[in-house]
Formats: C-alpha cells, sequence, structure tokens
C-alpha cells in the first residue's frame, strides 16, 4: 500500500525488511538502511510531506505485521527503517534550500548589480514575486554592525513587513552588510515601514530611500541612489534616521564638476588656512552657523562657544575669505563652498 506517491515497489521493500527482521530478529544492514535513505531523498525530490510519508509507513507496518518473530526486533527494524528514510528526505530538503538560497543570492547580486540579460533577469524575478515591468524602489538600511541573511534583525524586520502587508512583491534580503527593502514603486508605506522598523530593530541604524525607477534596471538605479544618500549623510554628518534619495538631489548636481567645486573651495575658503589653527575650527563654525539657519545663538550653542567667540570667528571668516557670513549675497557662495568642502573633505585632503 503506498501513500501520497510513495512508489509500491519502495513499501514492498519495506516490507520485507520487516518480514527479515521478524524471521531472524536481525537489524536491518548498510544496504537495507542506505535504500531507505535513498528512497527518502527521491520522496522529498518528487515534492512529498514528511507527516504524509511517515504515515504510509506506519501504515504498512501496520498492514503487514508479521504474524510471527519477536515484536521487540520488528520495532527496532521500523525505527531504524523509518529514521534512515526521514535522513534520506531531510538531506534532500537540505541540498534543495541551499541550492534555492544560492539560486536566491545569485538573483539578488544580478538585481542590485545589473549584470544580467534584464529580459531574462524579469523572467528569474517573478519566482521572488517582483515583476519587474512595473516601478519599484529600493530602501538600504546600514547600522553600526554588518548584517547577513541569518541575523535576527532581518528575520525580526521580515515578521513585522509580513504581518503589516503580507504578501505585497516584497523583497527582503542583505547585501554588504545592509539590509536591503525593493518594493513597488506605488507603495512608499512599505518602504517608510520598513524604515521604521528596522530603526528599531537595529541600534543606531540609519535608512536611505531610492526614488521609483521602472524597470530591471530602475532596481539597480534606486539601489545606487540609496547607497550614495547613505555615502552623503556619512561625508556631511546628516544623522536624520532616515533619508530620501530625493531630498538630496542638490548634493550630486554640486559634485557632478569636481574639479569646478575644488576651484571654489580652494578660492573661497582657501585664505582660511591662514588662520590661527588652520582652516578647519572656521569651517566647522560656517557648517554649524549654515546648520543652525544662521541663527548666531543656537550655532554658537552647538559649538559650545559664547555669542561673542562665534561672532569673532565670523568676523574672522569675513576678513580672511572677503565674504560675509551674515550677507545674503555672501551667504549662497559661502555655503556651497562649505558643503563643497565637506563632500571633498577639505581641507584633510588637498585639493
Amino acid at each position: 500500500m503506498a501513500d501520497q506517491g510513495i512508489p509500491d515497489a519502495s513499501l514492498d521493500g519495506y516490507v520485507r525488511l520487516l518480514a527479515a527482521a521478524a524471521a531472524t530478529g536481525r537489524r536491518p544492514t548498510r544496504d537495507e538502511l542506505d535504500s531507505r535513505r535513498a528512497v527518502g531523498e527521491r520522496a522529498a525530490e518528487a515534492g512529498h510531506g514528511l507527516r504524509a510519508l511517515v504515515c504510509a509507513h506506519l501504515d504498512a507496518t501496520r498492514s503487514h505485521w508479521p504474524a510471527t518473530g519477536s515484536p521487540d526486533s520488528v520495532l527496532a527494524a521500523v525505527a531504524q527503517a523509518v529514521d534512515a528514510f526521514a535522513e534520506g528526505y531531510e538531506r534532500a530538503q537540505r541540498l534543495a534550500v541551499r541550492q534555492e538560497e544560492a539560486a536566491r543570492r545569485e538573483f539578488i547580486d544580478d538585481l542590485l548589480y545589473g549584470r544580467s540579460d534584464l529580459g531574462l533577469l524579469a523572467q528569474r524575478a517573478e519566482h521572488f514575486g517582483l515583476r519587474l515591468s512595473f516601478e519599484h524602489a529600493v530602501a538600504v538600511a546600514q547600522g553600526t554592525v554588518a548584517y547577513d541573511e541569518g541575523d535576527a534583525v532581518l528575520r525580526e524586520v521580515e515578521r513585522a513587513l509580513i504581518g503589516r502587508f503580507g504578501d505585497r512583491s516584497i523583497l527582503l534580503t542583505t547585501k554588504d552588510g545592509r539590509l536591503v527593502c525593493v518594493a513597488p514603486g506605488d507603495q512608499d508605506e512599505v518602504l517608510a515601514f520598513f524604515a521604521k522598523q528596522a530603526f528599531a530593530a537595529a541600534d543606531g541604524c540609519q535608512v536611505a530611500i531610492g526614488r521609483p525607477q521602472p524597470g530591471a534596471g530602475g532596481v539597480v538605479q534606486s539601489y545606487e541612489e540609496a547607497l550614495n544618500a547613505l555615502n552623503l549623510a556619512e561625508r556631511l554628518e546628516l544623522d536624520a534616521p532616515v533619508l530620501r534619495a530625493a531630498d538630496l538631489l542638490v548634493y550630486p548636481v554640486l559634485t557632478r564638476d569636481r574639479q569646478a567645486m575644488a576651484d571654489l573651495v580652494r578660492s573661497v575658503l582657501g585664505p582660511m588656512r591662514d588662520a590661527r589653527g588652520g582652516a578647519q575650527p572656521l569651517l566647522d563654525t560656517l557648517t554649524a552657523y549654515f546648520d543652525a539657519g544662521c541663527v548666531g545663538a543656537e550655532a554658537a550653542r552647538r559649538l559650545s562657544l559664547s555669542v561673542r567667540a562665534l561672532t569673532y570667528r565670523l568676523e574672522r571668516i569675513h576678513h580672511l575669505t572677503g565674504a560675509d557670513p551674515s550677507d545674503p549675497v555672501h551667504r549662497y557662495t559661502l555655503q556651497t563652498a562649505v558643503i563643497g568642502a565637506r563632500l571633498l573633505d577639505w581641507p584633510s585632503v588637498a585639493l
């Protein structure tokens, strides 16, 4: 008797094993156990459930219980045979999982790096629940430690996403130690929720969200926008927990012509090198002043200075550069030069 697809021949072999155990009292041989493992592997590859398979073996045991012989010997044979069968089944399952994980990892690498034929990539994406003919956006979470596929943080965020949105064509993974979430471009609430959960699960986490982009190539573009946003945040010391690439578009524009930006920094801020202590304290002063909305008292508080000391520094900057930070006409040039200095790591790096 076979259940749910176990071949009759396989169960016949099992029944013969029971009969031999009853007749001789011997345990199953190595070859017999290897045979049961092979049957278990084939059953797993055929896609049958282990519970149903074990029940089929128990049904066969009941139906073909030997009329003579030692019950202890038969039960020992049953235990060994079913254990070997389950071992083979689990071995095949582990192999299938490893192969699926390898295929998923390869797909993710191709998806985020754009290294595969886009048509083929779109076909493979359907297996993982993505329809690349639509727009997608990518969010990237970076914490103080690196994350991998087995990380508890990833599982926690995944449970929260599935619990909230179910199956919405969401791909959650890790790449280069960061958490990555790919979602349909018209479902911004998914990425916003991912950002919230990632920030809650990982202490000190910062999340960047790329803009929605169409097609398989759009996933790569959105992913790179998110990475660039994280890079900008590090260089500009932006501490917002969530960054949107759409809000930071001015910075790539400013740095598109690196040589022009370097010339601006040298010509506008270069004279501050002659100050006592070098340019860095005065650059920090301008940074705090502009970040505070050009409110002197707030800038002084951020720098742990008195308002009088801050005013002296601003006057010194005016004297050295010829540009007055309090003058709206000069302010834009100075602020653009300060942004350029931070992006180009000046004055630590010579321009």
